[in-house]
């Protein structure tokens, strides 16, 4: 957190305020979420314990703070529905704003104002001990062992780690860290290609971070000096600021390992030059240490180049065979296959946006919402996530299901506007996927906003409308219902995706997971996975044969590009639809 006690003041004001939020962990807060932005309506941090949401607003000012500030965070109480305000002042507060906390507090309204000394006097307070006690799962412990094999292998410098959605590789990394640095302190560069998942990664290590250990972010907001990145325990980076240091004639700092999150992103040149300077996976040089739940990549840059073969290789697939994820009930709806348009191709090759335009009738959102609805009532404790296309649907998608009023749904998104000028920043983000972890919110309606880099507490429904032709990001939006979580028994996913690929991708999922499983103990009830071919009426086992006969090389055609002409009908079979 800190490095000493008194480091909980730090140099900036982003790192002031991520330094209170692992306070709050190591207090035993939950649901902690940093805000932080302009026009956050009065609150920078929101958290929970005891059932109450608290919201905190940090000033790190050079001023005390005055009663402007403390009646925004009255004010943002009720914006944030939570039931206890506190103002964090790393200078203090004037005499008005010390009387206003008292008369809060007469009329029942427990504000709490908390100066550098208050801060001090709860680190010194903390036990140097990281917050985890979750042990690993099996396959989590042999994981880690791989990596303490590799790492302390003077033969070995480089370790690949390859875990679907969902099975905890974030966690296997600190932990196997955690232990590193229990036998010999080492400094960590952790590196990923965006900011979002470079502050996600930094929440995730903190329960395995001891108190005495400091962290920092090194990204275009926050720019540490060389003493800085060369004091931090632990460095989260993202990688193009790296670049930027290196490219304008800077070293860096000895670094013991180099964590790559995502590394199926490694082969450009910004990459390649980090590799270089640390000489990273090389005799003598970083341990290099790749994470990735989808090694697919378009081009030609391969993992295995930078961190050899993988140590650890579980996909979806293999997760689920061997009960490492929640079951599976995967229903792929036909009805708005247009089985008419198929008598005019017969015998003739098409690219997959020919045959989509050919083949699919018009998107349909009343029927998926009824569908949604009728999940809902198979789920104890139902949460989902709609994957939607673009803003405007995913607004309309929830509006619909509100109106049904079987549950609350929001929308969530990443820049842009809907046609009717909404927006959402970040401090709106946040207040959703807060209320959405403490159940005052059912069902996101997302787009592009789950598939790198957010945070999302576990679900059991998936609902997919939004066409993606990358495998990559359909495993990574599947595994989010994937995690296994007390009593959970399956996660429902609803697709409705009009794409010749998709379809192919469900019957090789199918048969993937009708081939057998394995004979490990399974780490949740045993309930069959299953993919199903349906309408809204009930199973279509005739169209999932008829697709079975015409789509022969499903694996050639789930991976084909846009234009690639490899889908070739033959003539219509006897007995087929058409």
């Amino acid at each position: 957190m800190f490095g000493s006690q008194y480091e909980i003041m730090s140099d900036t004001w982003q790192a002031f305020e991520r330094n209170i939020c692992r306070l709050l962990l190591h207090e035993g807060f939950s649901n902690i979420r940093l805000v932080g932005e302009t026009n956050d309506h009065g609150a920078d941090i929101t958290a929970s314990k005891a059932g109450k949401r608290w919201l905190f607003q940090a000033k790190h000012w050079n001023k005390p703070v005055g009663m402007d500030v403390a009646t925004d965070t009255i004010k943002a109480v009720y914006d944030y529905h939570a039931s206890v305000p506190v103002i964090v002042a790393s200078s203090g507060f004037d005499s008005k704003t010390r009387d206003y906390m008292g008369v809060m507090q007469s009329q029942r309204i427990p504000l709490q104002l908390w100066d550098s000394d208050t801060l001090i006097h709860k680190a010194e307070r903390l036990i140097d001990e990281p917050t985890n006690t979750r042990e690993p799962r099996e396959y989590q412990e042999e994981a880690i062992t791989e990596i303490l094999k590799a790492y302390f292998n003077p033969t070995e410098n480089r370790a690949l780690v390859v875990m679907a959605t969902g099975m905890g590789k974030t966690f296997v990394a600190a932990e196997s860290i955690r232990r590193i640095r229990n036998s010999k302190k080492i400094h960590v560069l952790i590196c990923a290609h965006m900011n979002e998942l470079v502050y996600q990664l930094e929440k995730a290590f903190w329960p395995f971070i001891r108190p005495s250990e400091k962290t920092l972010i090194w990204n275009s907001e926050e720019r540490p000096t060389y003493e800085q990145i060369e004091k931090a325990d632990f460095c989260f980076a993202c990688i193009d600021s790296v670049y930027a240091w290196l490219n304008a004639g800077k070293e860096l700092p000895h670094f013991d390992m180099l964590l790559v999150d995502e590394c199926h992103h490694v082969g450009t040149s910004m990459y390649n030059s980090v590799f270089e300077e640390l000489r990273a996976g090389k005799p003598g040089g970083t341990f290099a240490l790749g994470l990735t739940a989808t090694p697919w990549r378009p081009d030609e840059a391969d993992p295995r180049d930078f961190f050899g073969e993988p140590r650890v290789n579980i996909d979806t697939i293999m997760g689920l065979k061997n009960g490492f994820l929640a079951n599976v009930d995967y229903r792929m709806y036909t009805d708005n296959i247009n089985w008419e348009s198929l008598r005019d191709i017969n015998g003739r090759s098409f690219t997959p946006k020919q045959i989509n335009r050919t083949l699919f009738i018009n998107q349909w959102d009343d029927a998926v919402v009824y569908q949604l609805q009728d999940a809902w009532k198979e789920q104890s404790n139902p949460r989902a996530i709609v994957f939607c296309g673009t803003i405007e649907h995913a607004i309309t998608m929830r509006d619909r299901v509100n109106q049904l009023g079987f549950c609350k749904a929001e929308a969530i998104f990443s820049g842009g506007k809907g046609t009717n000028g909404e927006r959402l920043n970040r401090y709106r983000r946040n207040q959703i996927l807060s209320d959405f972890e403490e159940g005052l919110i059912n069902v996101i309606c997302a787009v592009d906003i789950f598939n790198e880099g957010i945070d999302v507490p576990d679900v059991n429904i998936l609902v997919f409308q939004r066409v993606t032709h990358s495998r990559r990001i359909f495993i990574q939006q599947l595994g989010r219902g994937l995690r296994i979580a007390e009593g959970k028994e399956k996660v429902i996913v609803l697709d409705f995706v009009s794409d010749i690929r998709r379809f192919a991708a469900g019957i090789e999922l199918k048969d993937s997971l009708e081939e057998g499983r394995s004979n490990r103990q399974p780490m949740r009830i045993n309930i069959p996975n299953k993919v199903t071919f349906r309408k809204v009426s009930g199973e279509d086992p005739e169209s999932e044969q008829f697709l079975r006969q015409w789509l022969d090389d499903v694996v050639a055609i789930e991976e084909a590009g846009e234009d690639a002409s490899v889908l070739k009908f033959p003539p219509a079979m006897k007995g087929s639809k058409i």
